[in-house]
This record gives C-alpha cells, sequence and structure tokens, in this order.
C-alpha cells in the first residue's frame, strides 16, 4: 500500500498553488475541514510534516516540495491516461493545449485555430502565450501538449523536446508612407544609419536577433540610432504609421497595416531578415487524436504558405 492517494496528491498541489486551505478546497470541490484531515492522514502516514503554517501563511516545507515534484508528474500521467483511453472511446473528441512564443500567439495562431476550430468543433482547444523559453519548458513538463515557437531553443531543452521546421518569418523593414524613403522601395544598408528606430526592449529575443543578422552583414548596431523601445509590436507599429521612426517586424503582424496602406515596406540591398519557426511537442507524451489532428493542420498550413 502507497501511504499517499491520488486525491491527496491533488490536495497538495491545490494547496501549494493557492497557499489557502479555504481556497484550495474550494478549486477541488470539498469541504475545508475534509481537506485539512486529509493533509493530516498525509503527513502522519509519510511521518514527515509537508507543510509549514505560520501566521495563517502557508508554505511547502522541503519535504513538501519534494512530493510536491513528484504529485506533479504522477497526476500529469494519470491526465494522459485518461486522455488516452478518452480518445479510443470517443475517436476524434478530446482536449489539447497549443503553444504559441509571443508573436506567433498574438498574429498567427488565431488563424490557426479558428480553422482547426471550424474543423473539430468537438475538440476542446486552450491557449499558452509566453516566450519560446517558457513555452520549451512547459511542452517538457507536460502542460503542453504542441507549439509554434519563433525563438531559438537552447541545447538543454532540446535535448527534451522534438524540434521540427515550420515555415520562415520574414521581419521587414517598416517606415511611414510620409517618409522620404517611401518611394525608394530599396535602400542601402549604408542608409539605416540615418533611420531613427523604434525597437522592443533589449531583452527582447526578436530584437537580440535582428541584432545578430545585422552584425552579420557588417552593420554597426551600436551607430544605428534608437529613439524609442516599447514593449509590444502593436505599440511599434502605431509609431511607425504616425511616422515617428522605423522597425522591424514580423510580416505576419503587419498585414492589416499593408491592406490600410498605413505603413511602407522596404527593402534593403542583399539583406533579408528571415527566422525559423518550429513546431515543439514532447517525444515521450502520448500523441492523442486531436494532437494528430492539429499537427495535420499545422502541416496543411506549411504547404500551403511554401506553394
Amino acid at each position: 500500500m502507497l501511504p499517499f492517494t491520488l486525491q491527496q496528491l491533488r490536495i497538495l498541489r491545490a494547496v501549494a498553488t493557492e497557499k489557502n486551505f479555504t481556497k484550495a478546497a474550494a478549486v477541488l470541490y470539498i469541504s475545508q475541514p475534509s481537506l485539512s484531515k486529509q493533509i493530516k492522514i498525509l503527513e502522519k502516514n509519510l511521518d514527515t510534516l509537508l507543510i509549514n503554517r505560520e501566521r495563517n501563511k502557508l508554505s511547502l516545507t522541503e519535504n513538501g516540495q519534494v512530493l510536491l515534484q513528484y504529485a506533479e508528474r504522477i497526476l500529469a500521467l494519470c491526465e494522459e491516461s485518461y486522455r488516452a483511453l478518452l480518445d479510443l472511446k470517443n475517436g476524434e473528441r478530446g482536449n489539447l493545449t497549443v503553444g504559441a512564443s509571443q508573436t506567433i500567439g498574438t498574429y498567427l495562431m488565431p488563424r490557426i485555430l479558428a480553422l482547426f476550430a471550424q474543423n473539430y468543433p468537438q475538440i476542446d482547444l486552450k491557449v499558452q502565450v509566453n516566450s519560446s523559453r517558457i513555452i520549451a519548458k512547459n511542452i517538457i513538463h507536460k502542460e503542453i501538449d504542441i507549439a509554434v515557437v519563433g525563438g531559438e531553443i537552447s541545447d538543454d531543452l532540446q535535448r527534451n523536446l522534438t524540434l521540427e521546421p515550420f515555415v520562415y518569418d520574414e521581419l521587414s523593414l517598416i517606415i511611414s508612407k510620409s517618409h522620404p524613403f517611401a518611394k525608394k522601395k530599396k535602400i542601402k544598408k549604408e542608409d539605416l544609419y540615418c533611420l531613427d528606430f523604434i525597437t522592443l526592449n533589449s531583452n527582447s529575443t526578436i530584437k537580440k536577433f535582428i541584432d545578430n543578422i545585422l552584425t552579420q552583414n557588417q552593420i554597426e548596431i551600436n551607430q544605428l540610432k534608437t529613439i524609442l523601445q516599447l514593449n509590444s509590436i502593436e505599440g511599434i507599429k502605431t509609431a511607425v504609421s504616425l511616422g515617428l521612426g522605423a522597425a522591424f517586424v514580423s510580416s505576419s503582424a503587419i498585414e492589416k497595416e499593408i491592406q490600410l496602406d498605413r505603413i511602407e515596406i522596404i527593402q534593403i540591398e542583399n539583406i533579408k531578415i528571415t527566422r525559423k519557426l518550429s513546431i515543439l511537442s514532447n517525444p515521450e507524451c502520448y500523441k492523442s487524436k486531436a494532437f494528430e489532428f492539429f499537427y495535420l493542420e499545422l502541416n496543411r498550413l506549411k504547404n500551403k504558405i511554401e506553394s
């Protein structure tokens, strides 16, 4: 006999998340006395203190943290096994959690999800949008089933992932319609030093990627004039359309502005900035019907983009 039940592991996870017995009980739809009783039984069976109760503040002890790590893995496997059985029973029905890095999640993923929902309305979709690194970690921890990201994935994370090339995303140089360069359509790389740039903050993965490509093309990025740093692509596009400066923006993010004729794309002679978008999944996870259908839709979109 194991000294704990699955319900007790769920209770421990809820307490660790909510840091409050009453809130944890509400999340699990059980009474607070019942929850407290189960925690006491669990601690007694393990003969160790799992939760610190000091001044009405709850926190896990070191032993509690260790058990929580295993509890999350155990519960994830339980949920995975249930989903596998559900697929066998209901065929196409199921749940799917999809991840995306910031720009993809904002501009590309909604279109993919809309098409998928039309074709498979019986599949319950959840979406997580975050940095590429966090999305990759959540894939490894089995919190996300499949994801599309644009940022680089470190070697230590790649070892635990299946990473497939998806499509290439071009980062276009955009300016306002009233900018003196708007009529040129193409500029020399030396002309970049004449532009006022609007960028994401210096910690942005996209900014680092752009700077790296420019450096490879013998552009002295320290000599480029940055007049404004913003924390969103939408803010950057608005600033550019108002004539405040120029910016490198993903082509998937400017379709609306191009249609409304608010900005101009200019080419740089002998320089093209593209980044590879990748599909991430966990090789150790069971691939549900919902996963297979979504993966198929991604490949259909890939073929459509490349054709």
